[in-house]
């Protein structure tokens, strides 16, 4: 049969079935299928054995079997002639006939031996940090999955069963990927197709500890596209397709590629060194440029964190709709700033400016915040939005009447002991460079505190004169880059 035929039956079914499902059902159970051309670069990035006399394939959630039967055709058409065992982990009864009649069919036309198991994937067997060469009670030498993407508590059995890789409420997928790595034997390939916020911050630290005690990535894909990923879905997500081989030897390169959308137009490939795609701290960069690796290159060669030099930044402290009764829209006796993202403008803070609820009036402590020099920072910008990093400099002599101030929860701050400190803050983080760095480390529209934290950046003290530099000019970008460019090469 001529190449992808089969796949095209196999779409052409799961078609018709997701037509028949709400989308609102299958966005409960964080149910996307996989577009036909996703399923055919998935397949494609495996490596293939000849030698193997029989090669064992898992779909964990495989939905219709459309990943499966890429995957399949994708070894008959390359050659591969030994025997293909294929286990199907899904338990929605909807999909079943569905999966069965795709599965029957391959059976039929390639000569696979197929297994459907209606079970839990993930709380059905046992997950233990296994020493690598040490077996899972059964192992496969190619996994292959699009996971379903959804947030569990932690209290979920399927939470309570991988615990080692959990904090707090977990997320489906991320289980998935760590249960797939527990069953790929050594040596062998893992190809997903997931969110990208695993990448970085405290909440996926256990997980990345995890993969990487296991495993290397020889291969990410990008897609520049949010909504374009899953045929029919409208999933506002930041995806990619990861690809693991299970050994402890790093690749020099990861081959990164990128493509505007799941019909792979424009596909871009570009290599880029391991140790630049895999932090120290474990954290994964996203690189598709050498511009980009540029970045890295200068970003990482810094020695401190803003952790190291207790510049901590940290989140707005007052949740607004939770604390109306000690909100004001006009200044009282007693009350003080409460400041919101909405007062960072081009560089300052401007305070008041007319809007409600710029007032706090309490004398409770965790309300309040000494009233000394900060750097702000948004912690929500927009996709379309030029800059991730949106700064202020707040100075307490501008409002020295007060003694405290508050700032809501929608922005960041850092805590100085001196104005040049804020304006040294400020040109570190209004650069171009740090907000590339920043978008390149992690994909969404909220600066997280935490990843901040973790940046590598110079000295408090290199800060503080980069900060008496700007001072007296104006705060753009550009002169934060001519700032930056002479003590970052």
């Amino acid at each position: 049969m001529p190449d992808n035929k089969l796949l095209d039956k196999a779409y052409d079914v799961t078609a018709a079935f997701v037509e028949s499902i709400p989308k609102k059902e299958r966005k409960r159970y964080g149910q996307f299928f996989t577009s036909k051309k996703t399923a055919v670069f998935m397949a494609s990035l495996f490596s293939i054995d000849f030698r193997k006399p029989v090669l064992k394939l898992l779909d964990a959630g495989s939905g219709t079997g459309l990943l499966t039967t890429a995957l399949v055709e994708h070894l008959r058409s390359s050659g591969y002639e030994g025997e293909i065992s294929v286990v199907c982990y899904e338990t929605d009864p909807k999909v079943l006939s569905v999966l069965t009649q795709n599965m029957d069919y391959l059976k039929k036309v390639l000569s696979i031996h197929y297994e459907i198991r209606k079970e839990n994937y993930l709380t059905s067997q046992n997950f233990l940090s296994l020493d690598l060469y040490k077996q899972a009670s059964e192992q496969y030498d190619m996994i292959i999955g699009n996971p379903p993407y959804l947030k569990i508590s932690k209290d979920a059995p399927e939470a309570k069963s991988m615990s080692e890789v959990c904090h707090g409420a977990p997320n489906l997928y991320f289980l998935f990927l760590a249960m797939g790595i527990h069953n790929l034997k050594a040596e062998q390939e893992l190809v997903y197709i997931i969110p990208r916020s695993w990448t970085s911050g405290a909440y996926f630290e256990r997980f990345r500890n995890y993969l990487f005690n296991h495993c290397v990535i020889t291969n990410i894909h990008i897609f520049g596209s949010r909504d374009k990923v899953f045929d029919g879905e409208s999933v506002l997500q930041e995806t990619m397709i990861l690809k693991l081989r299970k050994t402890r030897e790093r690749p020099v390169f990861v081959e990164m590629s990128s493509s505007d959308s799941s019909d792979f137009s424009n596909l871009r490939y570009y290599n880029v060194d391991y140790n630049t795609v895999v932090a120290p701290n474990k954290f994964v960069f996203l690189v598709t440029s050498a511009e980009e690796a540029d970045v890295l290159s200068r970003v990482n060669s810094q020695k401190n964190t803003l952790m190291s030099d207790e510049l901590k930044m940290r989140t707005g402290i007052i949740v607004d709709f939770r604390t109306k009764d000690v909100l004001r829209d006009s200044n009282e006796n007693g009350s003080y700033p409460l400041l919101y993202s909405h007062h960072i403008r081009n560089g300052r803070v401007y305070w008041p400016v007319g809007r409600e609820a710029e007032y706090i009036l309490t004398d409770r402590i965790g309300f309040l915040q000494e009233n000394t020099d900060y750097l702000f920072v948004k912690r929500f910008t927009s996709k379309e939005e030029k800059r991730r990093l949106q700064c202020g400099i707040y100075l307490k002599s501008d409002f020295s009447q007060y003694k405290y101030i508050s700032t809501q929860n929608k922005i960041n701050y850092i805590k100085c002991d001196a104005p040049e400190v804020a304006y040294g803050l400020f040109v570190l983080l209004n650069s171009t460079l740090y907000d590339s760095y920043y978008r390149i480390l992690n994909g969404s529209t909220q600066v997280n505190s935490t990843e901040i934290n973790l940046m590598p950046v110079p000295s408090k003290e290199t800060i503080r004169q980069m900060g008496l530099e700007l001072i007296g000019q104006e705060l753009t970008e550009q002169n934060c880059d001519k700032i930056i460019d002479r003590w970052i090469r």
